[in-house]
């Protein structure tokens, strides 16, 4: 069987090509001892792998090498990626990891054991980052609802988050900053969202004027769930002060493009400081974010709908934002 690391077919290789252009064009390059670069992505059902370049009618799953090649590609741009929906099997994992170490072994990841139940769906949340770029800090955390006197963070929510949220601090040039990662229960409806957000919204509030005490910076990014900017899922989360960039505000985030309204379902978000929240303190924002939209430049030769490519590659698109150290 073929392996990520050999060379592809041909339709592959100038497909790869084309994508490797468009990442060069629309993302701000790597400059070492200066940029840093954070990523989100909902990578839909990271679990298995056919292990065939491209994975025909009868192929289970039909996320094959050549749409691993093309996650791949876009993960290694980014010194960091938060990466929702990783499965209990690893295998894509692993494959990823050999394509991305394939010259230098530089690139490792960190990632929660999968969380079981119906609610959990079996999920892992994970860490990809380039360790010429940053390192690990020490800490890794899943963040949990105390059960004594202060368990209520907010009115209504009085049980643990459905899959729990994941902080790990990094370091880069002598700067720590932590990143939480999560991804929020869909639920049977968006009212059901509000109190797990309302509690992850004050959860960060409280730890983030701690880390701003020791000089630390906090951010968080995943899979909310949230509806449009203006709802009660928004309103939730952003009613302690998180804030996200302005510039991700009208993207949309799935390969299914924007219908009359934005739907802002993954965010990447920080306390911007001032008005009583800690902002950050070590980092600064280089006023650049955006999403990244592989969609129309991948598996065109398949005739696949948006929704078949959303199994091979996925149906969410990664979103990023550049700070300086």
């Amino acid at each position: 069987m073929p392996e990520i690391t050999d060379t592809p077919p041909a339709e592959v290789r100038a497909e790869h090509a084309a994508l490797q252009a468009a990442l060069t064009a629309s993302l701000p390059p790597k400059h070492i001892d200066n940029n840093l670069l954070i990523a989100s992505w909902n990578i839909r059902g990271f679990g298995d792998l056919t292990k065939k370049w491209t994975a025909t009618a009868g192929d289970s799953p039909k996320r094959d090498l050549r749409s691993l090649l093309y996650i791949s590609e876009i993960v290694s741009r980014f010194d960091i990626i938060a990466i929702q929906e990783v499965k209990g099997n690893l295998r894509a994992l692993r494959h990823m990891l050999k394509y991305l170490n394939r010259i230098d072994d530089v690139w490792s990841f960190i990632l929660t054991d999968e969380t079981r139940g119906d609610a959990g769906n079996n999920e892992r949340l994970a860490f990809v980052f380039d360790t010429r770029r940053v390192q690990l800090s020490g800490l890794a955390a899943e963040l949990v609802v105390p059960t004594d006197g202060e368990a209520t963070l907010v009115s209504g929510f009085q049980t643990q988050f459905a899959r729990t949220p994941y902080a790990v601090a990094f370091k880069a040039r002598g700067k720590t900053f932590i990143l939480v990662t999560l991804h929020v229960l869909f639920g049977g409806c968006s009212a059901e969202r509000v109190p797990e957000l309302r509690a992850i919204a004050a959860w960060l509030r409280g730890w983030a004027r701690e880390m701003n005490s020791f000089n630390q910076n906090l951010i968080t990014l995943g899979d909310f769930n949230l509806d449009l900017l203006g709802s009660d899922l928004a309103d939730a989360l952003f009613s302690t002060g998180l804030a996200t960039p302005p510039e991700l505000q009208t993207q949309d985030r799935t390969i299914f493009g924007a219908t009359s309204e934005v739907r802002h379902a993954d965010q990447i978000a920080w306390f911007p400081g001032g008005q009583g929240t800690p902002g950050l303190s070590s980092l600064t924002y280089n006023n650049a974010a955006d999403v990244f939209n592989f969609e129309p430049l991948v598996l065109n030769d398949l005739g696949l709908t948006r929704m078949q490519k959303s199994f091979r590659v996925s149906d969410h698109l990664p979103l990023w934002a550049e700070f300086r150290t």
